[in-house]
């Protein structure tokens, strides 16, 4: 897999996070969206922490999808503990100057700063102040798939301190700590900013731009350098393609490596409109999978499932209108203890279907699911039917 760099996004966001840019909020919080993929994940880790710490800042970079069974509270703790290890001996100075022998946010981070991962001590803030203090520097702390910290109570309260951290230190003109929050749903992410009960309530979402014409003319160059053969490049058509693929390089790379293998056995089609086809053939297998996934559901499930889809942020489970909707759509006697029980049954499936935060907001667990509704709705094509079903039923009807 190559990487594509992107050093000027990186520096625009660079500037924009120290509050050097006039008409951005990106010093308050950023908070980027991208669908999964899309090379979200390797521009934050090989774009941007390398443009921070070329300024000067402290970077720490934390996934909260790299160990799902861990809590994310914890996992933000433990990336701010790795961060604060190099400078364990001046922190301890520092802590007890201010009167304090160790960092902690409660039930979640302890760090005995004489021997890091100890105990009991102050609020993460003042973990956060010392880091500052003792690296000379601004700190950036960067967090991928932050939306997972809204599932666990701990993980709320780390955003909160992370809130408290962001007010206590950054002052106007003077930026000390810079938040960078990443999300591969946005409707998710929009939890972090949209309520007064938000811990960023009043901070906006901004969407990644995807990689562009630029990443395949910079793939087309390799091409045209190691199979000179194969030249010129269709760049056009290898970008609809890659438009295709959702802008997920990972598949298109996948697609495009196989196309031009002196195996690929390719006669009479150009590389090109093989990565063509083979992207339509991914969304027909992407789009039948969840079709699949939907029908093998029960009947309460579709219709919760459906009112979720249709209903987005808006999405009241258990309202009058809600249950009038299941009722309609699946069964007159469904009750809301029953729509709960679709509710978990949808989240507990592997994969999950449905994703749930700590204060019982609810969203589909994967974005792509949202662009499948809308196209067959689009296509007048909803809901799905099962034709086994169809096919049993014209049988009876002939029998």
């Amino acid at each position: 897999m190559i990487h594509f760099p992107r050093p000027e996004l990186a520096r625009e966001l660079v500037v924009a996070l120290r509050g050097e840019t006039t008409f951005s909020d990106a010093h308050n919080g950023l908070f980027l969206a991208a669908p999964r993929r899309t090379g979200k994940s390797t521009f934050l880790l090989n774009d941007l922490a390398p443009a921070l710490r070329v300024t000067g800042v402290v970077v720490a970079y934390v996934d909260l999808w790299a160990d799902p069974r861990r809590d994310p509270g914890t996992l933000i703790a433990d990336a701010i503990a790795r961060s604060l290890a190099p400078h364990a001996s001046f922190v301890s100075r520092f802590a007890k100057k201010a009167g304090v022998e160790s960092v902690t946010v409660p039930g979640i981070l302890k760090i005995d700063l004489s021997k890091i991962g100890k105990h009991d001590g102050v609020t993460l803030p003042d973990a956060l102040r010392a880091l500052h203090e003792t690296a000379k520097a601004p700190i950036a702390l960067i967090v991928d798939e932050a939306q997972h910290a809204l599932t666990s109570d701990a993980g709320e309260a780390t955003m909160a301190a992370l809130k408290s951290a962001r007010d206590q230190l950054n002052q106007p003109g003077n930026v000390k700590l810079m938040l960078v929050m990443s999300g591969s749903d946005r409707d998710k992410l929009l939890r972090l900013v949209n309520t007064n009960a938000a811990p960023f309530y009043g901070s906006q979402i901004a969407r990644m731009p995807p990689l562009g014409e630029d990443f395949i003319e910079h793939v087309a160059r390799l091409i045209s350098a190691q199979r000179p053969d194969l030249t010129p490049v269709d760049s056009p058509l290898l970008f609809q393609a890659f438009a295709g693929f959702g802008h997920r390089p990972q598949f298109f790379m996948e697609s495009l490596g196989q196309a031009i293998s002196p195996l690929a056995g390719l006669e009479d089609v150009r590389f090109e409109q093989a990565v063509m086809e083979a992207a339509h053939e991914r969304q027909r297998t992407d789009e039948a999978q969840m079709e699949s996934d939907y029908l093998a559901l029960r009947p309460v499930e579709q219709a919760v499932l459906w009112r979720l889809l249709e209903q987005g942020p808006r999405f009241r489970p258990y309202d009058g209108e809600a249950l009038q909707f299941y009722r309609k759509r699946a069964s007159p006697q469904v009750t809301a203890q029953q729509a709960q029980a679709a509710l978990d049954s949808l989240r507990k499936r592997t994969p999950a279907i449905v994703w749930k935060s700590a204060r019982g907001e609810y969203a589909v667990d994967d974005a792509a699911m949202h662009r499948w509704f809308e196209k067959r709705v689009t296509e007048r094509q909803w809901p799905p039917v099962d034709s086994q079903s169809h096919l049993a039923s014209d049988k009876d009807e002939m029998e």
